[in-house]
C-alpha cells in the first residue's frame, strides 16, 4: 500500500481538466469517508478501460453532456475499476463489514482510498489475486451482458467476437463458451495465441483473411472493436441472426464519435430487417459481479492480464491502452 502521509490524506491521480494523459498528476488527496449506503475501501488495484480514457479526454462530447462536466471533469480522480479491503462502512450496510476483499466499481478507484456503493461490490473470488479481480468488473460485466442478455445466447449457437484479444472481447470470449457456444475470435497475427488460449474454438486475422463477406454465418456477433459498417457485419450474420455493438471505439467526430452506429443507426434499421442489431449499454451490478465471481471461481473465466503500473504510472497505463496493442486487461497496483 503507498504511504499517506497521515490517516486523513493519501495519494491519487488527480486532473483538473480534460486532456490527454499529460493532464493527470499524483497528488496528495483528502481520504474520503463513507456515507449511508457507502463502503470505504483500501484499494489494492484498479483496472484500466477504455471510459478512463473518455473521461480524462471529456470525448466524445456527449459525456459531458450526461453529466460529467461540461468544462472539467466534475469527478477529479480517474479510475472506476477496483479490487481492495474493506476499511469502514456507512449507516446502513449489511453486506460488508471491514476486513472483507471485494471487487467492484466507484467513481476515483485510481487512489490509496475510495467509497464505493454497496450494490456496485461482491466479494473478490477466492482464486484471484487483487490484480486479476480488478480489471474484471466493468469489461466483465460487459461481456457477460452482451452475451446473456443482448445476444441471448444458446448452446449450440455460433458466435463470433471482433476484438476478441482486448478486454471485453477476452471475457465475452470465455462466457459464450460457458454457455455452450462454438465461438470464432477476430484479432491481429500477433495476438492469435493470445485468443486461443482463452478457449476460442476458431480465431481469424483480419489483417490476413474477409470475414465478413458471407462466406461464414454466425448466430451472435458481437463487436466489441473498430467501427465497421452495420451492412458488412450484417452479411456474416444468420438471417434471423444478432448483432451487439460494444462501444463506439474507432468511429470519428469528437460529439458522438462512433457511438451513432450504435445508439442511432443499428437500433433504427433493426426495426427494418429480420435480423436483430442491438446496442450494448452496460448496467453495473452486484448481481452480476457475484455472476462473474462464480464464473471466474469455477475456472470458466480467468482475466487476462496484459501489463500492470504502479500508481505513479497510471498515464502510461492509459496511453498503452489508448494505443490499441493491449492483448487483455492493462491494471494499475496500489
Amino acid at each position: 500500500m503507498i504511504a499517506t502521509q497521515s490517516d486523513t490524506t493519501m495519494k491519487a491521480i488527480v486532473q483538473d481538466v480534460y486532456g490527454t494523459a499529460d493532464v493527470l498528476e499524483l497528488r496528495d488527496m483528502p481520504r474520503p469517508v463513507p456515507q449511508d449506503g457507502e463502503v470505504l475501501i483500501e484499494v489494492r488495484a484498479a483496472g484500466v478501460d477504455p471510459g478512463v480514457w473518455h473521461l480524462m479526454t471529456g470525448r466524445p462530447y456527449l459525456l459531458r453532456a450526461m453529466g460529467f462536466g461540461l468544462r472539467a471533469p466534475k469527478v477529479r480522480i480517474r479510475g472506476r475499476d477496483l479490487a481492495g479491503r474493506v476499511e469502514a462502512v456507512g449507516g446502513n450496510v449489511t453486506r460488508f463489514k471491514p476486513g472483507d476483499e471485494v471487487f467492484g466499481t466507484a467513481e476515483g478507484s485510481f487512489a490509496g482510498y475510495v467509497c464505493a456503493r454497496e450494490d456496485r461490490l461482491a466479494l473478490k473470488p477466492a482464486n484471484l489475486t487483487f490484480e486479476q479481480a480488478a480489471v474484471l468488473p466493468i469489461s466483465g460485466m460487459t461481456a457477460l451482458q452482451a452475451v446473456r442478455d443482448s445476444g441471448k445466447v444458446k448452446a449450440g449457437q455460433s458466435v463470433l467476437v471482433i476484438g476478441a484479444a482486448g478486454g471485453v472481447g477476452s471475457f465475452a470470449v470465455q462466457i459464450a463458451k460457458a454457455f455452450g457456444a462454438t465461438v470464432t475470435g477476430v484479432c491481429s497475427t500477433s495476438k492469435l495465441e493470445v485468443v486461443r488460449s482463452v478457449g476460442a474454438d476458431h480465431v481469424i486475422d483480419y489483417t490476413r483473411e474477409e470475414f465478413l463477406d458471407g462466406s461464414r454465418r454466425y448466430d451472435l456477433i458481437l463487436d466489441t472493436a473498430g467501427n465497421r459498417p452495420l451492412i458488412r457485419l450484417r452479411r456474416a450474420l444468420t438471417p434471423k441472426g444478432t448483432l451487439v455493438i460494444v462501444g463506439g471505439e474507432g468511429g470519428g467526430g469528437r460529439v458522438l464519435a462512433g457511438f451513432d452506429r450504435q445508439v442511432l443507426r443499428a437500433p433504427l434499421l433493426s426495426l427494418f430487417v429480420s435480423q436483430s442489431l442491438r446496442p450494448m449499454v452496460a448496467q453495473e451490478t452486484s448481481a452480476d459481479l457475484t455472476e462473474l465471481a462464480k464464473l471466474s471461481e469455477s475456472g470458466k473465466v480467468t482475466p487476462l492480464l496484459d501489463r500492470t503500473y504502479p500508481l505513479s504510472g497510471a498515464a502510461d497505463a492509459i496511453r498503452y491502452l489508448a494505443e490499441g496493442h493491449a492483448r487483455g486487461k492493462v491494471v494499475v497496483k496500489i
